[in-house]
């Protein structure tokens, strides 16, 4: 049995069992995060799809209008000027052949790797060292592109990709715990439009089935669903 420590069980008792308005969701999630770190802002979101099948999967970008709140240390995989492109354009690392190597000999000190498709079929051989880590370049993540300017300073400026796990459940982080309570309901708005608008073809009936957010280390708080897609960006200033 997981043992639960003194300091959660006090912040699960301010969290009651019902759906949370989004405004008071936030702010009870930035109460509860009394970790002696920054804690990350996280949504899991339970949806009614089957990702068994092919047109019941969601996998997909979202763009956070405030940020992660993270560094991200982009790396670039491309051949001849796209190399120096890439350089120019802020990657923290670019290469050709030799960053391949590089990877395979253990090289992970990177948050996002960026291809062109030329390069795509000796990327290709890297697939089990890079996908457990969700790192393998892909047309759908937005990290296999030509336009490695546009790539880049959208995922340092805050692009995330997501999935929906085997059980259609959705992980993701929408930024820190100390954002302010704005910032943090603007950029779980983008999410939420961004799961609606990426639905899947084969979802049927009820989509949004759960929607819970929480600090790292802090309580599972409910949101109500109706309320967060009901609402304007104009309400959540």
């Amino acid at each position: 049995m997981v043992k639960i420590s003194r300091r959660l069980k006090e912040l699960q008792g301010k969290v009651e069992d019902r759906p949370y308005d989004p405004v008071e969701a936030i702010n009870l999630l930035r109460d509860t995060a009394t970790a002696k770190f920054a804690e990350a802002a996280e949504a899991h979101i339970r949806l009614g799809i089957d990702p068994k099948y092919t047109d019941q999967q969601l996998r997909t970008t979202v763009v956070l209008p405030k940020g992660t709140g993270q560094e991200v240390r982009v790396a670039v995989i491309a051949r001849g000027e796209k190399v120096a492109e890439a350089t120019a354009a802020g990657a923290d690392i670019a290469g050709s052949e030799e960053l391949i190597d590089e990877i395979q000999k253990g090289r992970m000190d990177f948050d996002k790797l960026i291809a062109t498709p030329d390069v795509m079929p000796q990327v290709a051989k890297l697939g089990k060292m890079l996908g457990p880590r969700g790192l393998m370049p892909s047309p759908k993540s937005g990290t296999v592109t030509t336009d490695l300017a546009q790539a880049i300073s959208e995922f340092k400026a805050g692009k995330l990709e997501y999935r929906a796990d085997k059980t259609g459940i959705v992980h993701v982080r929408f930024g820190k715990a100390e954002f302010s309570a704005e910032d943090l309901l603007i950029n779980l708005k983008a999410l939420q439009e961004s799961v609606d608008r990426n639905r899947p073809s084969g979802a049927k009936g009820r989509y949004w089935r759960t929607f819970f957010i929480s600090a790292t280390m802090g309580p599972s708080i409910q949101l109500d669903i109706s309320a967060l897609r009901d609402m304007k960006m104009a309400d959540t200033v």
